[in-house]
C-alpha cells in the first residue's frame, strides 16, 4: 500500500511525514521546502507476528509495510504548471490513496499560503486541481478514441460514451471517486491512472492547545466534507506527533499519556488506510520466518497464495487454515488440529484477516 501526503505549502505534511516515518523530511516555513517526493517505508505494527513468533520459535519476523510518499505542496494553477504543479501530479498519480493533510490551526508565525487559515478554501483549491488534471487526461483519450471511431468501429462506442460522462462530471466538479462508474466501464478508465479515482483520508491537524478538547471550527469544516464524500477524518497535531516519535518508547508511553493520546497517527493511518483500500493480513509462520502478508478483502486463497509465489497460485492444491486465536489459545498447531479447529480449504475459500496458512501446492 503506498499512501501520498499531499495538502497546500506549510499545512504540516512534511511534519507529519517525519512523525511516522522518522525519516527526517527537511521542515521549514516556506512554500516548496519539499521539491523531490520523501519516500518513506514503515512497519505496519501488529503484535499477532511476535506472539506467532514466540510460539514457532521463528529465527525472523516480517511484517507487512506501509509506503509513505511526501509530495510537494499544491497551490492554484498546479494544472496549469503554476509551483511545481507538473511535478506534484506526476507523483500523486503512482499511490493507491491520497492522505490529505488539512491546516485546522491559527498560528500567525507560520505562513498560510492563500493568507488565512480555510479548510475548506484549502481542500477546494486541490480537488479543482485535481479535477481539471483529470479533465486534460480524459480529452486527450476522448480525442484519440474518437479518430479511431471514424473508421466505422462500432465497439469504441461504450468507451466514448463512458469518457464523454465522466468529462461531464468532472467539469461539473465531481471527482471520478464519487461518480457511478459500472463494473464493465472500468477498464476504459484503468490506464489513465486519474487522480480523482483515488480514494482520500482527511488528517485535519490541530495544534498542541486543542489536543483533547471538542473540534475547532476547523477541525468541524473538515468533517462536514468529509461526510459528504463518504470519507474518513483524523484528527491529530502533527507536531506533536513528531516530538513524540522521537522519544524511546518509555518516554512516548509517559508524555502520550499527558497529553491523552491513546493511538499514535501511524497507528491511525494505518488503520484507516487498510479500512478505506479494503485491505486485510494473512498470516504465515514457522521456524524460518513468521510473516504478515497484504492482500485485498474477498481474495480468494490461490490469489493469496500467489503473493508469497506465484508457483504457489499456479499449482494451488489446497490451503490449511487455522484462526490466529484459535491457535493462540491451543498453544500449537498440533493441538488445534486435535480439537479439529485447522480447516482444508480449496480454491474458492475467501482469505479472512487473522488467518495463519500453511499452502499446499504441486511444482
Amino acid at each position: 500500500m503506498k499512501l501520498g501526503v499531499v495538502g497546500l505549502p506549510n499545512v504540516g505534511k512534511s511534519t507529519l511525514f517525519n512523525a511516522i516515518t522518522q525519516a527526517g523530511a527537511e521542515c521549514a516555513n516556506y512554500p516548496f521546502c519539499t521539491i523531490e517526493p520523501n519516500v518513506g517505508v514503515v512497519a505496519v505494527p501488529d503484535d499477532r507476528l511476535d506472539k506467532l513468533a514466540a510460539l514457532y520459535d521463528s529465527k525472523k519476523v516480517t511484517p507487512a509495510v506501509l509506503e509513505f510518499v511526501d509530495i510537494a505542496g499544491l497551490v492554484k494553477g498546479a494544472s496549469q504548471g503554476e509551483g511545481l504543479g507538473n511535478k506534484f501530479l506526476s507523483h500523486i498519480r503512482e499511490v493507491d490513496a491520497i492522505v490529505h493533510v488539512v491546516r485546522c490551526f491559527a498560528d500567525g508565525n507560520i505562513t498560510h499560503v492563500s493568507g488565512d487559515v480555510n479548510p475548506q478554501n484549502d481542500i477546494e483549491t486541490i480537488d479543482y486541481e485535481l479535477i481539471f488534471a483529470d479533465i486534460e487526461t480524459i480529452t486527450k483519450r476522448l480525442a484519440r478514441v474518437k479518430n479511431q471511431a471514424k473508421s466505422g468501429d462500432k465497439k469504441l462506442l461504450p468507451e466514448i460514451e463512458c469518457l464523454e460522462r465522466v468529462q461531464k462530471e468532472l467539469e461539473a466538479g465531481k471527482p471520478v471517486r464519487e461518480q457511478a462508474i459500472a463494473a464493465e466501464e472500468q477498464g476504459f478508465l484503468y490506464d489513465m491512472f486519474l487522480l480523482t479515482a483515488k480514494p482520500v483520508i482527511y488528517v485535519a491537524n490541530i495544534g498542541e492547545s486543542d489536543i483533547g478538547r471538542p473540534d475547532n471550527q476547523y477541525v468541524q469544516a473538515v468533517k462536514a466534507i468529509a461526510a459528504k464524500e463518504g470519507a474518513e477524518v483524523i484528527v491529530l497535531s502533527a507536531k506533536v506527533e513528531e516530538e513524540l516519535a522521537a522519544l524511546s518508547p518509555e518516554e512516548h508511553a509517559v508524555f502520550a499519556e499527558e497529553y491523552g493520546i491513546k493511538e499514535s497517527g501511524l497507528s491511525l493511518l494505518i488503520t484507516v488506510g487498510y479500512r478505506t483500500l479494503g485491505l486485510i493480513s494473512y498470516l504465515t509462520a514457522g521456524e524460518k520466518e513468521t510473516r504478515a502478508w497484504t492482500i485485498t478483502k474477498g481474495t480468494k486463497a490461490p490469489q493469496a497464495a500467489g503473493k508469497i509465489h506465484t508457483d504457489f497460485e499456479k499449482g494451488f492444491i489446497r490451503a490449511e487454515i487455522v484462526n490466529y486465536q484459535d491457535l493462540l489459545d491451543c498453544g500449537s498447531l498440533n493441538a488445534a488440529k486435535e480439537k479439529g479447529l485447522v480447516r482444508s480449504e480449496g480454491k474458492d475459500y475467501v482469505m479472512q484477516d487473522g488467518d495463519v496458512v500453511l499452502f499446499r501446492f504441486n511444482m
